[in-house]
C-alpha cells in the first residue's frame, strides 16, 4: 500500500501493543471469565502511554473527548462512565455515522453493555455473544435474585436472537445485489459497508446511540439491468424488506 513513513511508523508501534482479546466482544461489566472492560482499556493505555500514564493523564483523555465531542464536562468522569454513556456516540461522530464498534445494551444504566468488533462480527460471533456471554450474565442475575436484571438481559437476548434469523424487517437488505444474494440471516458482507449492515440492530434497538443514517432513497437512476429496478421504478430505495421464505426461494431457482 501507499503509505506515508508516519503511517508505516505507526501501524509498526499499534503491532506491537498488547492484545487481550480475538473475539470482537468487549463487555463492560466483568462477564464469562473476562475482565470489565474498564480493567483492560486501562491496560492497554498503559502499554501506550508507558511512563507518561497516570491517573491525571486518565482524567485529562475523559476530559478531552468531552470537550471536543459534547462541548461540556460531564457529570461522570470516570472512565468506566465514559465507557457506558458517551464513548459510543462520540465514536459515531468522530467516524462520521459510520461506526465500527457498535455498542449494545440493555437499557440499564449499570446492566449489560457490550462494544463490538463490526469487522469481526460474522455470525458465530453474534451467537457466542447471544447465548453464551449473555447466558452467562442471566444466570448470574437470577442466582443473585435481580429480576430487572434478567428481564432487561433477557429483552435484549430475545432482540439479538431475531437479528440472528434475519426475517423482515430484522433483514439486511443490499439494493444492488439480487434476492438470491441476499443475506439469510446474519451473515454480513463487510464490503457492502455499515449503512446497509447496522440495521438490523437499529431496528431492534439494541444499540447503546443511534447512528445519523438513513436508508430512504440514494440519488441518481438506476440502470434496467439493476435487480430492483423493476420493484421501485429505477430509484434507488434501500429501505425495502425481503422475507427469509423468499430468499430461499430464489436461492432454490437459482440452483
Amino acid at each position: 500500500m501507499r503509505l506515508s513513513a508516519e503511517a508505516r511508523l505507526l501501524v509498526s508501534k499499534v503491532a506491537c501493543l498488547p492484545s487481550d482479546n480475538d473475539s470482537g466482544i468487549l463487555c463492560i461489566p466483568a462477564v464469562a471469565g473476562e475482565r470489565a472492560l474498564v480493567e483492560r482499556l486501562r491496560a492497554f493505555l498503559a502499554a501506550v502511554f508507558g511512563d507518561e500514564w497516570s491517573e491525571v493523564k486518565e482524567r485529562q483523555l475523559i476530559a478531552e473527548a468531552d470537550e471536543r465531542f459534547e462541548k461540556k464536562a460531564a457529570k461522570d468522569q470516570s472512565l468506566e462512565g465514559w465507557l457506558r454513556e458517551r464513548a459510543f456516540r462520540q465514536h459515531c461522530t468522530l467516524f462520521h455515522d459510520r461506526p465500527f464498534l457498535w455498542q449494545v445494551w440493555d437499557g440499564m444504566k449499570d446492566g449489560f453493555s457490550a462494544f463490538l468488533h463490526y469487522h469481526r462480527l460474522d455470525q458465530a460471533t453474534l451467537s457466542k455473544l447471544t447465548y453464551t456471554t449473555l447466558g452467562d450474565w442471566l444466570a448470574r442475575a437470577k442466582a443473585e435474585g435481580s429480576l430487572p436484571r434478567q428481564e432487561k438481559g433477557r429483552e435484549l437476548q430475545q432482540a439479538l436472537e431475531k437479528i440472528l434469523e434475519g426475517e423482515a424487517p430484522y433483514d439486511i437488505f443490499v439494493r444492488w445485489k439480487p434476492l438470491a444474494q441476499q443475506p439469510l440471516g446474519w451473515d454480513p458482507d463487510l464490503d457492502d459497508g455499515v449503512r446497509m449492515n447496522i440495521r438490523p440492530f437499529m431496528k431492534a434497538g439494541v444499540l447503546r446511540d443511534t447512528p445519523n443514517i438513513k436508508w430512504g432513497k440514494d440519488r441518481g437512476t438506476d440502470v434496467a439491468s439493476a435487480p430492483w429496478y423493476s420493484v421501485h421504478n429505477g430509484e434507488r430505495i434501500n429501505d425495502h424488506h425481503t422475507t427469509l421464505v423468499e430468499k430461499r426461494a430464489a436461492r432454490g431457482e437459482r440452483g
